[in-house]
């Protein structure tokens, strides 16, 4: 008995890792790259030489990502007007916090769309990103291509799951409105008119220490994953007004 807990342990450690792995991996690398080059620039200039392209290169790359690629992303999908919404669970988020906030237009009314959002769990709906990357990671997701009804409700602390090991829980559930989880953000419903719909999902971005390493480390897979998870929403609801 004791063996099998220990094996189940490591298992699930070996789990866990894999999945850090999948998550982290490119921005590891990226970040170590960026360090890399900005750290031979600076050599080369305090020894009076000249710097190599490659290191150029990267620092260049690092400078754009950092000036004009990361200020797009944290406001992928958003019009003026989109950040200064009161949304539901802007409550939760800390005040003076700078926020990510995505958004897509979605041609299909509020009751069509609220379906597919109510689903998303790993062992749900899935969360109609990239499959095949979150079963690298050892996730086991499936994105389903239908509404089921047995699907339609969460309580409020109940585990969505991201990965059979664990989720994220619940902070707000208002049916036809809104979706809330903790330590990722709420994702809310407005409607346009009376046939589409404006998809918004907002979150924080850490200060102090945390911001470095979710900068680092988990800024970009989580705008990859998500920008995908809207769009995935936006094409089935409209699929199924089609």
């Amino acid at each position: 008995m004791e063996g099998g807990v220990v094996k189940t342990r490591a298992l699930r450690s070996l789990e866990a890792l894999r999945a850090f792995g999948v998550m982290l991996g490119g921005s590891i690398a990226l970040a170590a790259a960026a360090a890399a080059s900005i750290v031979a620039v600076a050599r080369a200039v305090v020894s009076l030489r000249r710097p190599s392209t490659l290191a150029l290169v990267g620092t260049a790359v690092t400078a754009l990502y950092a000036l004009v690629i990361r200020p797009w992303h944290l406001r992928w999908g958003t019009e003026p007007g989109d950040a200064e919404r009161k949304l539901p669970g802007d409550e939760l988020l800390p005040k003076d916090e700078r926020q990510i906030l995505h958004a897509v237009t979605i041609d299909a009314p509020v009751e069509e769309v609220w379906p597919w959002l109510a689903q998303i769990g790993q062992d749900r709906g899935g969360f109609y990103s990239y499959k095949w990357l979150e079963n690298l990671a050892g996730c086991e997701m499936t994105n389903a291509d239908r509404i089921h009804p047995e699907w339609q409700h969460r309580e409020l602390g109940e585990t969505v799951h991201l990965h059979p090991a664990g989720g994220l829980r619940v902070s707000v559930f208002e049916p036809g409105r809104a979706l809330g989880l903790e330590r990722w953000g709420t994702f809310v419903l407005e409607p346009l008119g009376e046939s589409r719909t404006r998809l918004i999902a907002r979150g924080e971005v850490p200060r102090g220490v945390g911001a470095v390493a979710y900068g680092l480390l988990m800024e970009m897979p989580h705008f990859l994953m998500e920008r995908r998870m809207l769009l995935g929403i936006k094409e089935r609801a409209e699929a199924r007004r089609a």
